[in-house]
Formats: C-alpha cells, sequence, structure tokens
C-alpha cells in the first residue's frame, strides 16, 4: 500500500477551515476572483501566531496577487481563501483592493483571469 504525501492532509473540508462560513456572509457580496490582496506591516508582524491557513495566506500575499492566483498557488478551495482573506482584512492583515466596478463588467479582465489560471494549473504538474 502507497504511503499518503506528507503535507496538507486533502480530507480537510472547506467548511472546517471557514467554521461554516461562507465570504461575504453578512458583509456584502463575496470578493470578486481578480480582487488583489496584499499583506499588511500588521499581518507581517504577528505572522508566526496565525493559523496555517491563515499564515500561508498573509506570507504568499508579501506581494500583491489576485483572490484567484492566491487559492490556485496555495491550492485551497477558492471560498475558503474568499472567507479567510475577509477575515484577515478585517483583522487588518490583508489590505483588499477591489476592482473598479467598470472593469468587472469587462470580459477581457475575465479572460486575462482565466488565462491566468490555466498557466497556473499548467505550470503546477503531478
Amino acid at each position: 500500500m502507497a504511503e499518503e504525501p506528507a503535507g496538507r492532509a486533502p480530507a480537510i473540508r472547506p467548511f472546517l477551515l471557514t467554521a461554516g462560513r461562507v465570504s461575504g456572509g453578512n458583509t456584502g457580496p463575496p470578493l470578486p476572483l481578480e480582487t488583489q490582496v496584499v499583506s499588511t506591516s500588521a499581518g507581517l508582524a504577528v505572522l508566526h501566531s496565525l493559523t496555517f491557513e491563515q499564515h500561508d495566506i498573509v506570507a504568499a500575499c508579501r506581494r500583491p496577487q489576485s483572490v484567484a492566483e492566491l487559492a490556485a498557488g496555495l491550492r485551497l478551495h477558492l471560498n475558503v481563501v474568499r472567507v479567510l482573506a475577509e477575515d484577515l482584512c478585517a483583522a487588518g492583515h490583508l489590505a483588499v483592493h477591489r476592482p473598479d466596478a467598470g472593469t468587472v463588467q469587462d470580459i477581457s479582465v475575465l479572460r486575462r483571469v482565466i488565462d491566468g489560471l490555466r498557466a497556473v494549473s499548467d505550470s503546477g504538474g503531478t
């Protein structure tokens, strides 16, 4: 029988990581895929005290990136990243830059996000 690879347990369900919460909850709509997130100095200062997933998100956001890129890069469910990013923003550990409403309606932006996700998944390999 083959051994399970070391690392994050794949059996952990997304609702366990978010305590059953969903993105947006009572704060409005979910974070759009193209929303840019970046660590704050306060977030980096408390990096050692964050939970595993929160730590990974804040550490990965030393450079700005979209929510979609972050989820793909960390191999976490998109909605988990959305919920945790909202929590981290509320705590002052992340700065969230929502896209301009006009940009959201631009199909070329969506096409670039899709192309970027494909590039990430293609380069991730197995």
